[in-house]
């Protein structure tokens, strides 16, 4: 059989909405997650957690667990394989926390001292109950405050440049006409993503198979095959459907854990957390503490940008929350001085969590902006128009495109600002004070060397192989809407495999950079492709295959500010008798590139939103100082928004393409959430007349700071 793309060509599958491919297997239950596939002889892992803060583990009493129905074997420091942790990981060092069982200490509570492995599930469980773990316990420490003793500024931090400084900060803010100076908090905060971790491994025909829920199968072969000093080749990770990640889904624990137990047992082995197991084992958001100090002429033209973060990391292995990144970006000024502070205690290590920086960040900088307006007596938006840069503020950079304004002036024209009257405590209904607010939105845009393989099959369909994720974004429905643009044919003619390591190298799903390095290997091995068709011929049995690297595409990028941009609005009303706060409606409007399919895409912009609205009003882990863990660690204790919270949220989008990136796409995976929660509390600060600069903005918080009379200004 002889195909060609010209013969069916179509155009325009990039922009047009689709529903998911893998939406009808979802909502019917064919699409299988880890924890859900079923294997021969299967046996399952539960894990035991230490329950001190800090010590060493004097002793682990297996023999009558061992001794209970079905349990197979009991892993902890003193007889568990050994790994090799000194190697690099994805942040270019080694990392501790993944080198489980390899001794006695305990660096915090929630350190997994055991596995427990049983026939059955429910087996694992009651032994692992049942085990008895004594300590030697050590005095702890977890208080985490604004400038607190041990505090330092990173110097040599793979993840990010820690501090950045120009001009004379003191000499811009003293010769200000009007100066900000606040403190603003955040807490904890957890991804809580609906599908738990889970990973299964076995061993089969030589090969080590895990069938994991992650972000990114190649990334977690790769550790994996590090970790127990094996040839990358014989490390299979396959992945397919994953229920929600935000970060958090990376090499952790159980995978390590389930690779120990199958390779002493011989049979696969499966190890799923609980959601109480996931608040200590896979990442959170640091707390953050921040003080912005804003200096600027009468007209809003600003003369003095400082922004201190402070955030905190474990004793194990340093994480910095980003939190004043978002300034180096949005704002210029004649002084600017940006720095990401961190102080390590007895908690377990934060990790990237949807818009790792900017979504504090963003509070704590909008807020502040909002604060100079109202104390300028200038309208917001103009305050931000006032102080857009030609170039990146601190880099010089040129941006790649950068149409912020074009948000707030769609925005506004939709949200019908123009009829706001500015003055806070003007508009009531009952017992309800009525406000509205906004804030501005960016995030990075980048792009990552990425292989993929497109094979034209012999019925006339092709075939993409990718080591992409899809976790819950919809990325597997818009990689096959790019493929059919780059081959000129029907999207219903294109197969989609992905989330295996097998088919070679490809950035993960995270930090928005997932669909569109994806989407740049497949354009490239499409059009490779297509370059192999024109010349003819019959189409053997096996179909014909092009493969891409981008490695040289990437690295041969012109230096810039690349960046998607948006900006929030939110009206809110707040109860004076009972402090509650309601968000009435939101709308959020971007530049994020060319968008590839409208229905996902804006449902991820609503899903960040939404997510925006929880931060401000809900989320907030709390730390019991004494025990050193949580209080409520799970969805009873731990409340996020759920549907009666959320409100009419709309999002849209302003023409955006990026002339540098083959399908013109930026990424919108987590610039949904940056500025909405600013954008709700500068409402609440509207309506009431008082302003919140700590999250979440409680009924207790509000009752306590009362609200202002009509008219006068904050001070």
């Amino acid at each position: 059989m002889t195909t060609t793309t010209g013969t069916t060509a179509v155009t325009g599958a990039v922009g047009a909405a689709h529903t998911r491919l893998e939406g009808r297997d979802k909502v019917t239950g064919a699409a299988r997650y880890a924890g859900e596939i079923p294997f021969a002889e299967l046996a399952h892992g539960w894990l035991v957690l230490s329950t001190i803060a800090r010590g060493r583990v004097r002793s682990v009493e297996s023999a009558p667990v061992l001794a209970m129905p079905g349990v197979l074997t009991v892993l902890h420091h003193g007889n568990a394989p050994r790994v090799d942790g000194s190697y690099a990981g994805m942040l270019g060092r080694p990392d501790p926390i993944v080198e489980v069982f390899q001794h006695d200490r305990v660096p915090y509570v929630g350190w997994p001292v055991a596995l427990v492995v049983a026939e059955t599930s429910e087996q694992a469980r009651e032994a692992a109950e049942a085990l008895v773990v004594q300590y030697d316990e050590e005095p702890h420490d977890i208080a985490f405050f604004a400038d607190r003793p041990g505090t330092y500024t990173p110097e040599n931090s793979p993840a990010a440049q820690a501090e950045t400084e120009k001009g004379d900060i003191e000499a811009e803010l003293a010769a200000s006409a009007v100066v900000v100076d606040a403190a603003y908090t955040t807490p904890e905060e957890h991804h809580s993503s609906l599908e738990p971790h889970a990973a299964t491994a076995r061993w089969d025909s030589g090969r080590l198979d895990v069938v994991d829920s992650n972000q990114g199968s190649m990334w977690v072969a790769d550790e994996l095959a590090k970790l127990f000093s094996l040839d990358p080749a014989s490390v299979r990770v396959r992945s397919e459907h994953v229920g929600g990640a935000f970060g958090s889904k990376g090499v952790r624990p159980h995978q390590i854990l389930a690779v120990m137990a199958t390779t002493v047992l011989h049979r696969p082995v499966r190890v799923v957390l609980t959601r109480r197991q996931m608040f200590s084992l896979v990442g959170y958001r640091s707390p953050t503490a921040q003080r912005v100090r804003l200096g600027a002429d009468t007209d809003g033209r600003l003369r003095a940008f400082d922004h201190q973060a402070q955030s905190l990391t474990s004793t194990v292995h340093e994480f910095i929350e980003r939190s004043a990144d978002m300034g180096r970006v949005m704002y210029d000024a004649d002084a600017h001085h940006t720095v990401n502070r961190v102080v390590p205690l007895d908690v377990p290590t934060p990790t990237w969590m949807r818009a790792p920086g900017e979504a504090p960040g963003s509070f704590a900088l909008e807020s502040a902006l909002d604060e100079l307006a109202e104390k300028i007596g200038m309208d917001p938006i103009a305050l931000r128009a006032r102080n857009e840069p030609d170039a990146g503020p601190v880099s010089g950079l040129p941006f790649s495109s950068r149409n912020v304004l074009a948000c707030f002036q769609e925005g506004a024209r939709r949200f019908g600002w123009a009829d706001r009257d500015p003055r806070p405590g003007t508009r009531r209904e009952g017992r309800w004070l009525l406000g509205t607010g906004t804030a501005a939105a960016t995030y990075s845009s980048g792009v990552v060397p990425s292989t993929a393989a497109v094979t034209a099959e012999t019925d006339g369909t092709f075939t993409v192989r990718i080591t992409a994720a899809d976790v819950g974004t919809g990325a597997r429905t818009a990689l096959a809407l790019i493929a059919a643009d780059a081959l000129e044919v029907e999207p219903g003619r294109i197969r989609i495999q992905i989330a295996d390591s097998d088919f070679g190298p490809a950035m993960i799903a995270g930090g928005s950079m997932g669909t569109r390095s994806w989407g740049w290997a497949i354009m490239a091995a499409a059009r490779e492709l297509r370059e192999q068709l024109v010349l003819g011929g019959d189409i053997p049995p096996q179909g014909i295959t092009a493969r891409s690297d981008t490695g040289a595409a990437v690295s041969a990028l012109a230096k810039k500010e690349r960046h998607s941009f948006g900006a929030q609005f939110a009206e809110v009303a707040v109860d004076v008798t009972s402090g509650e706060v309601r968000v009435r409606r939101m709308l959020g409007i971007f530049a994020a590139g060319r968008i590839v399919n409208p229905l996902t895409a804006r449902s991820q912009f609503i899903g960040g939103m939404t997510w925006g609205l929880s931060m401000a009003l809900h989320e907030e882990a709390i730390r019991d100082q004494a025990s050193g863990g949580h209080v409520g660690a799970d969805f009873a204790g731990y409340h996020f928004a759920a549907n009666a919270d959320v409100p009419l949220i709309e999002a849209d989008w302003v023409d955006d393409p990026d002339a540098d990136d083959p399908v013109g796409i930026k990424g919108i995976g987590e610039i949904g959430i940056v500025g909405a929660a600013a954008a709700i509390a500068n409402a609440v600060w509207h309506a009431t007349g008082v302003r919140h600069r700590d999250l979440p903005i409680r009924p207790d918080r509000v009752l306590l700071a009362g609200t202002r009379p009509a008219g006068e200004r904050d001070a």
